[in-house]
């Protein structure tokens, strides 16, 4: 038993630094998308839109599909669920997807349950809201449904609850009787990294997104850790940097494409084909930053999910302030 443990510990941190290391550089395409050949390279232009925009639903996309069985929406907020609610939501508490004592994502078997209670099955499109504004349980939910398999099928409503409610839609305080899903986690170890992974990676070939503070960057808040700092190489991208705080009809959404891309860029986060690390305190801002790269077409993103609660409390973890 000992033995397949270590193969299995060997094989995550082989795919981790695999990840990243150098990438072989990629043949040019013309406009057609096929091999360049004797033409010459046409400059691709950015989109004017998310190149994932279907990630990221409105509040008319939630009205067209709210009567269709294979859609299911979830209210990721910690409280007023029994005040209102979008009809059909069922609540489930973002906070409940971490095992805090052992700082990562709770089992498979027990994100399983979770989820399966909420009648979540194996070809469920999910739409999950949270309060909107500064709120950031829906993506927290959007990373674990992705992490345990259900990647590409889940939704989150701009504006969270807050948009609805502006919108002047219907709201319920009944809780709905759902039958139990199908869903079964089936966790994929590309988009998550452990703390062993982190410590044996090649740290100049990724790139690590501190979604926290500055003062949490720089060290001089601590957030209750033993150690204060980053990771070396770690750039500071607070994750609320998405957020356009203050809207003309007065609910915070996601920022346009441009500005979103303009963030980014500017902080040097520009391979979409590079390993993306983001991090936070407990991976809550961080899986909204993951949301956020997803929604921007970056492929392959994979959250520290210990975070600082693991790094910074570790005594063979380094920091830098």
């Amino acid at each position: 038993m000992k033995s397949k443990l270590a193969l299995i510990s060997l094989v995550l941190l082989a795919g981790i630094t695999a990840a990243c290391g150098n990438k072989p550089e990629s043949s040019p395409t013309n406009a057609s998308g096929g091999a360049s050949g004797n033409k010459p390279v046409q400059e691709a232009k950015a989109p004017d839109t998310y190149p994932n925009a279907q990630l990221l639903a409105d509040v008319k996309w939630v009205e067209d599909n709210i009567k269709d069985g294979k859609v299911k929406i979830i209210d990721a907020r910690s409280k007023g669920y029994e005040q209102g609610h979008i009809p059909g939501a069922v609540s489930i508490n973002s906070g409940l997807l971490k095992d805090s004592k052992n700082q990562t994502i709770i089992s498979k078997e027990a994100f399983t349950e979770l989820f399966q209670k909420a009648g979540i099955n194996s070809d469920t499109t999910v739409l999950v809201y949270d309060e909107g504004g500064a709120g950031n349980g829906a993506t927290r939910i959007f990373y674990g449904l992705e992490y345990y398999g259900l990647k590409d099928k889940v939704k989150v409503l701009n504006g969270g609850y807050l948009a609805w409610t502006n919108a002047g839609k219907e709201v319920s305080t009944d809780t709905p009787t759902v039958a139990k899903g199908n869903f079964t986690a089936q966790p994929n170890e590309n988009l998550i990294t452990t703390k062993a992974q982190l410590l044996s990676a090649n740290l100049a070939q990724c790139t690590l997104l501190d979604t926290r503070s500055s003062k949490e960057y720089t060290g001089e808040d601590l957030r209750g850790n033993k150690n204060g700092g980053h990771v070396n190489g770690a750039i500071n991208t607070e994750w609320s940097e998405a957020i356009d705080q203050n809207p003309t009809d007065g609910v915070p959404k996601f920022k346009s494409f441009k500005d979103l891309n303009a963030i980014y860029t500017k902080a040097g986060v520009t391979d979409k084909d590079k390993t993306i690390i983001p991090y936070c305190q407990t991976n809550i801002r961080g899986a909204h930053s993951y949301f956020t790269l997803r929604l921007l077409g970056f492929k392959d993103v994979r959250p520290y999910e210990g975070s600082m609660a693991e790094w910074a409390n570790s005594d063979d973890a380094p920091l830098v302030k």
